[in-house]
């Protein structure tokens, strides 16, 4: 379905663009479903279309020999999936999983990077977005280890929060185990903890933030380090 010339994007990083040059974008802009566990990229695959979350999150992770997972990064309504196609390669080490079901907007790979050749405002605001994700990146490498899973389980709460603009989203306890590379026993135990404490509720695959406040107070120092940057990245003056 094609993107309305009308209609304001949902996603914060389309949003924050000059209406000149979202303007240029929206020809090729093509509305989508981005259901749950929907894998948009295998690592190694090309890159046929970048994607911009609207109401649905996407990790990407990495996945070993042996099938087990560790999430490298958490895109939301605050970014893009596919870094390769700004960059203007076509490899990557990482899977694209989406985490929370939802919707978003694609754009084919060439087209972007048509766009990117001939708009520089476009080119300089998507390059700051890939720093963005570099240090999103080098920081969720560093929390994974040297913090807790208490803290870790925390920080991805309140990044699938911030992503979504919801409290109450759709995970089971074995795909947070998945994307933070831990074992599902320690996942139900911080799950319980954290409901005990009137932090979370937790039944049947949902998850509902009641306590946000003392969730910020468990996370890691990554969650305000990560937050902080998106939130100077879409303050940026290439968005003025």
């Amino acid at each position: 379905m094609a993107v309305s010339h009308h209609h304001k994007p949902i996603n914060r990083l389309l949003a924050a663009l000059t209406s000149e040059t979202y303007q240029k974008l929206v020809p090729y802009l093509q509305s989508v479903e981005l259901p749950q566990h929907k894998i948009l990229y295998h690592a190694g695959e090309s890159y046929d279309y970048a994607y911009f979350p609207s109401h649905a999150i996407v990790s990407t992770v990495a996945i070993m020999e042996n099938g087990s997972t560790t999430e490298i990064g958490v895109i939301g309504n605050e970014g893009m999936v596919g870094l390769p196609i700004i960059l203007n390669t076509t490899y990557t080490n990482s899977t694209a999983i989406v985490q929370v079901g939802g919707t978003g907007v694609r754009i084919a790979a060439y087209r972007l990077q048509e766009e990117m050749e001939h708009n520089r405002e476009l080119k300089q605001a998507l390059m700051s977005y890939v720093q963005a994700r570099i240090i999103q990146l080098g920081q969720t490498a560093a929390c994974n280890r040297y913090h807790t899973i208490e803290q870790r389980f925390a920080r991805w709460m309140l990044m699938v929060r911030d992503s979504i603009g919801k409290d109450e989203f759709k995970l089971t306890q074995e795909f947070i185990s998945q994307m933070l590379g831990v074992r599902r026993a320690g996942v139900t135990t911080v799950a319980s903890k954290f409901q005990e404490q009137g932090i979370i509720h937790y039944v049947r695959g949902s998850i509902t933030i009641t306590d946000p406040e003392k969730l910020k107070t468990s996370a890691c120092e990554c969650y305000k380090l990560i937050a902080n940057e998106f939130d100077r990245l879409l303050r940026s003056p290439y968005y003025e």
